[in-house]
């Protein structure tokens, strides 16, 4: 047993996906320890959806601002001396800010997953473990407080009127195509998008594309919508984030590819089936939504490596331009039947 902290400062600033993760992780451990006063330093697009979390001082790191940000989140934590700082991204800006941050015990990965020389700057390492997934990487700093195994629970505040972009839906139920990764090449095609909207309208469902405000979006967006012959409700740009929670929240299934609002569709219980071709879903697949993973990176990743995948590095990534081509309609299909005629204690199972 530990003594009983009194303050933790908690350091994971992106990105949505994993911040995700690790607020299960971190409302855990405020769980266990209720009268313990915790910091989260998280990035600015981050806060917008964590910002008000209850019971949590949030502190914005802008990575923008450089050095100047680096010097914000010094000024705002003078004085304060925590008893743990839980160091949670590899990041070397994110160990250069650690810095500034005093903590008695500065608790990092295990050696062999402390990347980008952040043992460098941690006086505590986390033990080695062989846990696939972020999120189960993530939970071994609750473990290392003490706190009971469990599977991981989120609570993000949403307002009511985050939910106002629902009105135009009129209670149909409806399905979510979260489109857009980081990266364009992690996009599934437009004309597949489609395709699958066009098979969930045939089942009596609306379809929904969500996404950020950029140009690169709403152009597949577009593109989406030239080639479907249904109708899609188009909210591209049209939500924040705790609008886009609350969207994701009441869909029957969001399709994505590795991105935020597949993470964010399993805070709320969401089945989502993503798409993955770049990386191993069983690292950083939706947590709950792994049975319904359209996935071909197993094949992908023992062409290029000449290996099985589990003989490969953890977090080992492939490479290519038109890996997501791989991804079939026919198997995002099947795996769309599968959430949608699964009954609902099954689904409650992987939520």
């Amino acid at each position: 047993m530990i003594p009983e902290p009194q303050s933790i400062c908690v350091l994971r600033l992106s990105a949505i996906g994993d911040v995700c993760h690790a607020l299960s992780v971190v409302q855990q451990i405020q769980q266990r320890y209720p009268s313990c006063n915790i910091t989260w330093i998280m990035g600015k697009i981050e806060a917008q959806l964590l910002g008000d979390l209850e019971g949590i001082n949030v502190v914005v790191f802008d990575k923008k601002r450089g050095l100047k940000g680096m010097q914000e989140v010094w000024q705002k934590l003078k004085g304060q001396h925590f008893d743990y700082l839980l160091h949670m991204q590899v990041a070397l800006r994110a160990s250069l800010l650690t810095l500034g941050i005093k903590a008695r015990k500065r608790v990092g990965f295990s050696w062999s997953r402390a990347k980008e020389g952040q043992w460098l700057f941690t006086n505590m390492k986390l033990p080695a473990t062989d846990a696939p997934h972020v999120l189960d990487n993530f939970a071994q700093f609750a473990l290392y407080l003490d706190c009971p195994t469990q599977a991981p629970k989120w609570n993000i505040p949403l307002a009511e009127s985050d939910y106002s972009a629902l009105d135009q839906l009129g209670g149909k139920p409806y399905i979510v195509i979260s489109p857009a990764a980081s990266k364009d090449e992690r996009n599934w095609l437009p004309e597949r998008y489609a395709t699958i909207a066009d098979y969930a309208a045939r089942k009596g469902y609306q379809v929904v594309l969500c996404g950020a405000p950029t140009d690169r979006e709403h152009r597949l967006a577009g593109s989406i919508i030239g080639f479907a012959e249904t109708s899609i409700h188009n909210l591209v740009g049209q939500t924040n984030l705790k609008q886009l929670t609350a969207v994701l929240s009441k869909a029957e299934v969001v399709i994505a590819p590795d991105s935020g609002p597949a993470h964010i569709a399993t805070t709320q219980g969401t089945p989502v089936i993503g798409l993955y071709a770049h990386s191993n879903p069983r690292r950083t697949g939706p947590y709950h939504g792994l049975p319904y993973v359209a996935s071909v990176y197993e094949q992908v990743a023992e062409a290029q490596y000449g290996k099985a995948v589990s003989d490969l590095p953890w977090g080992a990534r492939v490479k290519g331009s038109d890996l997501m081509s791989n991804i079939s309609v026919e198997l995002v299909e099947q795996q769309l039947d599968k959430v949608l005629t699964a009954p609902q204690a099954e689904k409650s199972a992987v939520q």
